[in-house]
């Protein structure tokens, strides 16, 4: 999502697909969501580590660092019959398939949520089988929770009995907005681009200092650990509404 207005997504294309879970989903699938987070700048040949072969990061600033978003998500309607809403969180790391010397500077305000996602733990069994089956997001089951103080969310996620990590976000002011975004994953081998129609209450504010990270013991916590994030972000993000999830498309 490129938090930039306007929309100009194909939403023609539709096709059926059967989890392992034996659950039939209809794409583009809708999916009814709060999502929280923030977007921190770090080292470019760092991030570079973390992403597939064919995609590199954006410079998310003027001197040339990449980007990691750290999302937090409470998906409340799930638009497959039998799946119930669950958590998620998801880290991006915003980037584009292209050689490294055409990569353009693109403002982490315009990006925040767009790109390849690195991690992305979510709360049930069935809800995993949803994002790798149809996509090969990289999902794993994980202990979620959420705690709200006013605007202020809390998310903590535990994977295998230790944390990983808690961010803390104050929600920026939103309005509504429809919009097209992106993600990367790999799927059997192949880098796949997985559009996106988001049509919801939407907002983000630059330079902020109202966010906190802090990574456990986890392992898979250590590479984001090693980036530094600091306690200033690029921006904070809010999405209050519906995203359509569409077939993925081979890059």
């Amino acid at each position: 999502m490129r938090l930039s207005g306007g929309s100009s997504l194909n939403s023609a294309v539709q096709t059926t697909e059967t989890l392992s879970t034996g659950h039939t989903v209809e794409l583009p699938v809708r999916l009814r969501a709060t999502m929280l987070g923030a977007t921190f700048a770090a080292p470019t040949s760092d991030v570079l580590e973390l992403l597939p072969s064919g995609l590199y990061p954006i410079r998310a600033t003027p001197t040339g660092d990449a980007a990691v978003t750290l999302l937090s998500v409470e998906y409340h309607e799930v638009g497959i019959p039998g799946l119930d809403p669950y958590n998620e969180f998801a880290v991006v790391i915003p980037a584009h398939h292209s050689s490294p010397s055409t990569v353009p500077y693109v403002s982490a305000l315009l990006q925040a949520t767009n790109g390849y996602v690195w991690s992305m733990p979510v709360t049930t069994e069935p809800t995993k089988a949803f994002g790798i089956d149809i996509w090969g997001f990289p999902k794993v089951v994980a202990e979620i929770t959420h705690d709200d103080d006013g605007s202020v969310r809390t998310t903590t996620v535990t994977m295998d009995g230790d944390r990983f990590v808690t961010l803390e976000v104050d929600r920026p002011p939103s309005i509504d907005m429809n919009d097209d975004g992106f993600s990367y994953t790999i799927k059997d081998n192949n880098l796949l681009k997985v559009p996106n129609k988001v049509d919801a209450a939407a907002g983000i504010w630059p330079f902020s200092s109202s966010v906190s990270v802090s990574f456990g013991d986890h392992p898979k916590a250590g590479p984001l650990r090693n980036l530094n994030l600091g306690s200033r972000a690029l921006a904070r993000v809010v999405v209050d509404g519906n995203t359509h999830f569409h077939p993925g498309e081979r890059v």
